[in-house]
This record gives structure tokens, C-alpha cells and sequence, in this order.
């Protein structure tokens, strides 16, 4: 694991999410508007089109969405007929935002509040077939206090939440595929690169965004 961290930043810290989310949900009771889709919408459906791909025939696949935000990844699975989705997030603004949308929709997809960082309690939350995560790890790392160690917790937790043959999806841009990589070789392995873009900069060829599918280490490894 790399021994550098990220510089503290405010979007590592509960008051901003919870801030930002109450606005999101006055938006969304005025204008509908449902919010913000972090990474864009183009790296959402990557992901879903993976989950498509890997899982087409498996419905009842056990999916958790870590830091769900407003649920838009889960109600795009939703509609494509998975049952057994699960959202969490440690701010309960998200979780209130999420819930609108989805009732609003139509849809029945459980939601919970909880802190990834409580390992013991997430744990409550049973095992998953894919554990997803698109930005939540990078807020995790911004925290302005003992990052490293929520880093440690953040991934205690999803190795709990990760079935025997479960994956975890990635998606990341404030890490480089290596240093996610090395940051969770003890419990998992690297299973395929989902295709992101690049970009070519002073004649190197980099990504805007990581997206890497791990595979859980067995414990006899």
C-alpha cells in the first residue's frame, strides 16, 4: 500500500454530504431534478453494462451500492429487472433523496444508513454478490483526520461485505489502478479493468478515471 495520502478536503467529511444533499432534495421536491450522477453518467452505465454482461441471467443477485448517493446506479438496475438491491449511505439526506426518487419511480429498493467505517455493523448488513463503490473509497481518502486508518476500516468493511465468490467493483479518480491495486492486495485480487478514457498528456497515456473489478482472496491464499 502506498504511504501517501491524499490532502484533507472538505468532500472527506459528513457536513458536506449532508449539506449537499439537503440542496439536492429541495431541488428534487421543486424541480425533479434528481441530481448529481458523480463521475457522469457515461461511467455509470460502464458499470452496468459489466454487471449486465457478468450477471445477465443472475436477477437475483445480491448487489449493495456503497455510498449510493441519490441510488441512480441501483434504479438503472431496477429497471433492467435485478430484485435484491441494497443502498447505503452514511448520510441520511442521501438516504431520504434515494428513497423519493425510487418511490417516485416506482421502484422497491431497500435503503439503509450506515457508516462504512463500522465494520462490525455493516457486517449486519449480510453478504453480496457484487459490492460496488464509485467515489466513496476517494471521499474516504480525503478525510481531514487519520485518513490512512478509515482507509483500513473502509476495506475491513468490504471485505466482510464481499461474499466467498463475490466481486467489488471500483471506480476511482483520485487513484491510479496501481495504487488500487496495491492498496487492497491483502484482500483481493484483480479480476479484469473496465474499460475508461484516456487521455494523452506529455507523451504518457493516463485515465480520468479508474474502474477495476477485484475478486475476493480466499482465506487459504
Amino acid at each position: 500500500m502506498s504511504n501517501q495520502e491524499l490532502a484533507g478536503s472538505e468532500l472527506g467529511t459528513k457536513s458536506y454530504w449532508d449539506q449537499a444533499y439537503s440542496r439536492e432534495i429541495k431541488n428534487y421536491k421543486c424541480h425533479g431534478d434528481v441530481g448529481e450522477i458523480w463521475f457522469g453518467e457515461d461511467s455509470q452505465f460502464r458499470i452496468i453494462d459489466w454487471i449486465l454482461k457478468h450477471y445477465k441471467a443472475e436477477h437475483n443477485a445480491r448487489i449493495i451500492d456503497l455510498g449510493c448517493g441519490n441510488g441512480m446506479l441501483l434504479i438503472e438496475l431496477a429497471r433492467e429487472r435485478y430484485v435484491n438491491l441494497l443502498g447505503v449511505d452514511y448520510s441520511p439526506e442521501a438516504i431520504t433523496l434515494a428513497q423519493k426518487i425510487a418511490h417516485d419511480q416506482g421502484l422497491k429498493i431497500r435503503y439503509s444508513v450506515a457508516d462504512l467505517m463500522d465494520a462490525q455493523a455493516c457486517s449486519l448488513l449480510g453478504e453480496y454478490d457484487v459490492v460496488h463503490d464509485k467515489g466513496t473509497y476517494d471521499a474516504v481518502s480525503l478525510c481531514p483526520h487519520n485518513p490512512k486508518e478509515k482507509r483500513l476500516l473502509y476495506m475491513d468493511t468490504v471485505c466482510r461485505l464481499t461474499s466467498c465468490n463475490g466481486i467489488f467493483i471500483i471506480t476511482s479518480c483520485n487513484w491510479t489502478e496501481e495504487e488500487l491495486i496495491n492498496a487492497f492486495q491483502n484482500l483481493f485480487t484483480k479480476y479484469c479493468t473496465i474499460p475508461t478514457p484516456s487521455f494523452k498528456f506529455g507523451g504518457k497515456i493516463g485515465n480520468v478515471v479508474t474502474s477495476i473489478v477485484f475478486k475476493k482472496k480466499n482465506s487459504l491464499e
